[in-house]
């Protein structure tokens, strides 16, 4: 099992304090096992494990508990007798009606540390937000990184290049690791089915399923592709009857529930960001390959995928550039920092590569630009960095 210790240094930084720690992410990501692993460290550092109340809301066990009443009343039973600090770890609480009034006691009348889990990015919406008031730290969570896989798979003498190729097709679910091809593609198909029923069909009360797989089909097949609600219901409707404001409202639940990110657009030059054509980027490259075999994928576009999910991971927000009437794949942002980022397949041709560096002569300022390709050679030329994907994905540090 890999330690992810990316994710655990940002949870030792605020273990011990009064925030209640959020972790978010799509089901089958490594939540429950990040919890694990911190419980293994706070046994370690001499807590008590009778100090250390786990709940799965996903397990047999504790499937009974439907609401905070009857959550308060499991947890009152298990600490009655508990001296010192109390660990309450909860996973999948969004299964619990009104948990929010629970856990906002919880901070209250205990001393305690807490961390819950969530497989929707509407567990942070409505009421936590009210109740707590700021008094929450969110941790997004991601299948394995190309980094993570490499620690997974290091005694295995495969290169690095088999496996980014390993990576572009199968991602990186954790659960799927110790499979072979076939048994992940099953998987995959599994995960993606029950994403779709549990997070998104039930969770939403959409009634109409065929609807929702057309166009979660559609948006993970093209990928880093610029759409409108209004383009993407003129496409469908080749097939279904739909209309624009249907569209906006089963995408909103899809990103909801971490299969895709919508990413925006801005004007570079006016600092300001556009209102119409989106794009959609898939949270694992797995999911692309679902509905894309090797002669149907855009190359490009998976790799461009690939660098947005490290962006996010390494804690970017993201936006897509334009300048006149070119684009920027991605403008970055995180604290002070900023930076310009093209992806490109190969810009061995000098007719490409003369393409994806044309938009960052447009930019005056001097923040840092980067092209990230999946070619051996340094391209490299006027200020503007040319980075091989495998190194870009390898950086232990910000770069």
């Amino acid at each position: 099992m890999i330690k992810r210790n990316f994710y655990l240094n940002m949870l030792r930084k605020y273990r011990n304090t009064d925030e209640i720690k959020v972790i978010c992410g799509i089901r089958r990501c490594g939540k429950t096992v990040l919890l694990k692993q911190l419980i293994d460290e706070l046994i370690k550092d001499g807590i008590p494990q009778e100090n250390i109340i786990y709940i799965s809301f996903e397990s047999s066990k504790y499937r009974r508990i439907k609401n905070d009443i009857q959550l308060d009343e499991i947890i009152l039973e298990k600490t009655s007798k508990i001296n010192g600090k109390i660990y309450l770890l909860f996973d999948e609480i969004q299964q619990v009606k009104d948990w929010e009034k629970s856990i906002n006691s919880y901070r209250v009348d205990f001393d305690s540390d807490i961390y819950i889990t969530g497989s929707n990015s509407t567990l942070l919406s409505g009421e936590l937000a009210t109740l707590l008031s700021g008094r929450y730290i969110t941790l997004n969570i991601y299948p394995f990184s190309f980094n993570e896989l490499l620690d997974f798979y290091k005694n295995e003498g495969i290169s690095e290049k088999e496996l980014f190729n390993e990576y572009l097709s199968y991602g990186g679910f954790p659960g799927l690791l110790s499979y072979d091809n076939d048994g992940k593609i099953n998987l995959l198909h599994d995960l993606y089915s029950t994403i779709i029923l549990n997070d998104i069909l039930y969770r939403s009360n959409i009634k109409d399923l065929d609807l929702l797989k057309r166009l979660l089909e559609f948006m993970i097949s093209n990928i880093g592709q610029t759409f409108s609600a209004t383009s993407i219901s003129k496409y469908i409707k080749n097939e279904r009857k739909t209309t624009p404001a249907t569209i906006i409202n089963f995408l909103e639940y899809i990103v909801n529930a971490f299969i895709l990110y919508q990413v925006k657009r801005e004007d570079i030059k006016l600092k300001k960001k556009l209102l119409i054509s989106d794009k959609y980027y898939v949270v694992d490259p797995g999911f692309y390959y679902l509905f894309n075999d090797e002669s149907q994928r855009d190359w490009g576009q998976l790799l461009e995928n690939v660098v947005f999910l490290e962006l996010i991971r390494r804690g970017y927000s993201v936006n897509i550039g334009k300048v006149n009437d070119l684009e920027i794949d991605f403008v970055c942002y995180k604290s002070n920092k900023k930076k310009y980022i093209q992806v490109s397949e190969s810009v061995k041709d000098p007719l490409t590569r003369e393409r994806e560096f044309k938009p960052f002569t447009l930019i005056k300022d001097n923040y840092p630009k980067y092209l990230i390709t999946n070619d051996d050679e340094n391209y490299s030329n006027e200020g503007i960095v040319h980075l091989n994907i495998i190194d870009f994905l390898k950086l232990d540090n910000d770069f």
